[in-house]
């Protein structure tokens, strides 16, 4: 872990603070979810449901993933040995690469990735091989077949997939995830899908959300994890859940017992609450975050940056180079002095930084009348260019 230090999240967060500017860095909200969750979560911790939960997950919350999947998905996941409540899907993702790796294994993932992704491949002694999303024609983000399929080698153990993409804000199409299940199958490996932002794909997306596990041949080779923590703007819960054949999920469980053991006992009811909400709250989320895309895309387009509008996420990614940016992590660190606002370098979320060092992350999931000030501020830079 030696190569592994503080994070760029805390660093830009503490610039934050310190600065006094607007943090649109970090990707968590700052309003709090569904009241029928939260009441919920009252009730339990004064029902004392305070102990040990059961090692996989309390059977509501296990039982709600399960209708949950099935009702948006069309997947079908036996709550009792198929499905594991984890500690958020951070977790979630690492307990699953530490299950399935041995050292030496590689792990095929797609970069920019999210930090941890990274720290867990190191963890299991495996070997990273990232396949690069680059801006296309269309200003979405493509992957090269051809270098996907290079990727791919004797010693390719699982592919670590992030749909939708994190920091990008890419949708995988039918075609791609195609791909990549003919790839997994052609070649004997596992798949280990990052759902978190499975809700938040926005109406004007290429193509819906796809579970990769929904493909021909990749459910029983397939973990599946999603969590609560964006969909319902409670990421300080850290409740987040894998699914996938039971002798899969088995592993991961034989790994989790050992990471955290059990986690929220008293939150996970409320999470099983949550899942079940009607499929207005799906939509108005979905919707209300499309909106604050929106105002913050179009400040940043005002304010003289190359902007890439996701198709779904909390994120934006922005390329500095208009405004005479050269490096992303010299402009970040500068930002909150120049206009007061906190956006996140994504270099280094790449093997190579140089393919994003002239990309920037804002995070959008704020309230309106905060990414209202960000663009501002933002604005400001238009007239130093």
């Amino acid at each position: 872990m030696r190569p592994f230090g503080t994070t760029v999240f805390a660093e830009m967060s503490a610039l934050a603070v310190r600065t006094g500017a607007v943090n649109l860095g970090q990707g968590f909200p700052d309003s709090d979810g569904p009241p029928e969750m939260l009441a919920a979560a009252a009730e339990a911790l004064r029902g004392g449901q305070n102990q040990y939960p059961p090692g996989p997950g309390v059977p509501a919350l296990r039982t709600a993933v399960a209708a949950h999947q099935h009702r948006f998905w069309g997947l079908e996941y036996d709550p009792d040995g198929e499905i594991v409540v984890t500690a958020g899907a951070t977790e979630a993702v690492a307990a699953s690469i530490l299950a399935l790796c041995e050292p030496g294994d590689e792990v095929l993932c797609f970069e920019p990735y999210y930090d941890s992704y990274a720290a867990s491949i190191a963890l299991a002694g495996a070997v990273r091989r990232p396949v690069t999303l680059r801006p296309a024609a269309d200003g979405r983000y493509a992957f090269d077949p051809a270098e996907l399929r290079a990727a791919f080698g004797p010693r390719t153990r699982l592919v670590l997939l992030n749909s939708p993409h994190n920091p990008t804000g890419k949708v995988f199409t039918p075609q791609e995830l195609a791909l990549v299940a003919e790839l997994c199958q052609e070649h004997g490996a596992y798949a280990v899908t990052d759902e978190v932002y499975e809700h938040l794909v926005f109406t004007d997306a290429a193509a819906p959300h796809v579970p990769l596990a929904t493909l021909p041949g990749m459910r029983e080779r397939t973990l599946r994890i999603s969590s609560a923590g964006k969909t319902f703007s409670c990421t300080g819960w850290k409740v987040g859940w894998v699914s996938g054949p039971a002798p899969l999920v088995s592993a991961v469980l034989r790994v989790k017992q050992f990471l955290t053991f059990v986690n929220a006992a008293p939150l996970q009811p409320a999470v099983a609450v949550a899942l079940g909400l009607g499929d207005d709250y799906f939509t108005g989320f979905r919707d209300d975050m499309q909106a604050r895309r929106d105002l913050l895309v179009a400040g940043l387009t005002d304010a003289g940056f190359g902007v890439l509008a996701p198709e779904g996420t909390y994120f934006v990614t922005a390329d500095v180079t208009p405004l005479g940016g050269r490096d992303g992590m010299e402009f970040c660190r500068s930002l909150p002095e120049r206009c007061g606002v906190v956006a996140v370098p994504t270099q280094v979320f790449y093997d190579d930084p140089a393919a994003g060092r002239r990309l920037i992350r804002f995070a959008f999931c704020k309230r309106p009348e905060v990414l209202t000030e960000a663009v501002t501020r933002l604005r400001t830079l238009a007239g130093g260019r």
